[in-house]
């Protein structure tokens, strides 16, 4: 067991958890991190350490988790500079499998989380209560990379484009006078205050428009009427979700791999289809807005969405110094994503100038720190405590993404 004054070594193996949801796959991330597969879904894997699936640390003495080793060894292993202005690891990694679309989400800035997560413990609502909104008084930007073809919904449409789906949508073209003037928030207001009768309604003559033309394979994944109807497949209630309205709304994105985007608080979005890898704040506050059955508090909701046009931007990475090393930039102060990538035998120094989590997602890697030598491979990872300098190595190509927290700002 390791105590409080005790010495520790630099670099550690971690090993992450699987969060078994309904909308994941079946294969990726198991093949990706040698475990058993088993009946269940596989739609995340967590590294970091959230109180809900802290990862654990390998070491000589046992296994630990991160939360209960960051306890004993906050400053050491943060760093003094990400210790005191967060108090804990900033940031949650994950690997993702979407093989069914996610419910439509918002994500509050950290003031709105603060003032919610104090109202709801006012009122007593357990954490774990399906109508809690706030599980923690955290904010929580993100942002994802690409790692197949990947599909999601992002931000709303610009207002010539939104009007034009509603025009060619004979089902919705009647919400063009709630838009008149561009106006965002009365549109979706209106759609999120209607009644599940109402919905059933004007959303059942869509309905059987689009599904026979998505079962035969009509639609274009370019198009809302392709991810309305394969909502509409996935439904297992006689309701039709109102999310569908959203799928009009919203921009439809197609990022190929390599491909990032980032969400910053109030965009609402959803992740449609494909494999990404997840950089974000350390929280779980979502605010949803539909293609789900779990709560929606539509006054919470509306709060906190950005009722403005989002056009895309598509973060390709920035060369850092090191040539072999993209930086994908964001305007977040609790993390940094980076991939270090190469086709070539690799030779990449750095020092850690915050606490950083790896995972190897393609070739063998020698990680090297002093007298310290660990061998990885694929789907493995590892932690390195801030101020460490270090060597990775390889004589393959190899794909690497790096967690880690950016100087202030």
């Amino acid at each position: 067991m390791i105590t409080l004054g005790q010495t520790i070594k630099s670099i550690f193996l971690i090993e992450g958890k699987i969060q078994n949801y309904d909308w994941g796959g079946k294969k990726f991330i198991p093949n990706l991190i040698s475990r058993k597969k088993s009946k269940g879904k596989f739609a995340e894997y967590w590294l970091g350490a959230h109180l809900k699936a802290p990862s654990i640390i390998k070491t000589r003495m046992g296994n630990v988790s991160l939360d209960s080793l960051l306890n004993l060894k906050l400053i050491e292993i943060l760093g003094l500079r990400v210790a005191r202005v967060f108090g804990k690891l900033p940031y949650l990694f994950k690997v993702l499998d979407v093989n069914k679309m996610l419910s439509i989400q918002v994500h509050p800035t950290k003031e709105a989380a603060e003032i919610g997560f104090k109202l709801e413990n006012e009122k007593g609502i357990p954490l774990t209560a399906k109508n809690r909104n706030y599980k923690d008084k955290n904010h929580k930007p993100e942002i994802m990379v690409a790692l197949s073809d990947f599909w999601l919904l992002h931000g709303f449409l610009e207002e010539k484009k939104l009007k034009s789906n509603l025009e060619k949508t004979i089902e919705l073209s009647f919400l063009l006078k709630t838009f008149k003037d561009d106006n965002y928030l009365e549109l979706y207001k209106k759609v999120m205050n209607f009644s599940q009768k109402e919905v059933n309604k004007i959303l059942k003559p869509l309905k059987e428009r689009i599904l026979p033309k998505f079962l035969k394979g009509e639609l274009s994944k370019a198009t809302p009427e392709y991810w309305a109807a394969k909502a509409l497949t996935i439904q297992k209630s006689k309701n039709i979700d109102r999310g569908i309205f959203s799928i009009y709304f919203f921009n439809i994105l197609n990022l190929s791999k390599g491909e990032a985007i980032f969400q910053d608080a109030g965009v609402p979005h959803a992740y449609l289809e494909g494999k990404n890898i997840e950089l974000m704040a350390n929280s779980d506050n979502v605010l949803r807005g539909g293609l789900t059955t779990k709560h929606i508090d539509v006054k919470e909701l509306l709060k906190n969405t950005k009722f403005e046009k989002t056009i895309p931007t598509i973060l390709y990475g920035v060369k850092n110094t090191v040539k072999n090393e993209l930086v994908y930039k964001t305007t977040a102060k609790d993390f940094k994503l980076s991939k270090i990538e190469s086709i070539n035998p690799l030779n990449y120094s750095s020092i850690s100038k915050s606490v950083e989590i790896l995972i190897i997602l393609g070739g063998t890697v020698s990680v090297i720190q002093k007298n310290n030598h660990i061998n990885l491979k694929k789907g493995q990872s590892i932690l390195i405590k801030a101020n460490t300098a270090y060597k990775i190595i390889s004589n393959v190509g190899v794909e690497i993404y790096k967690a880690s927290v950016p100087e202030l700002m």
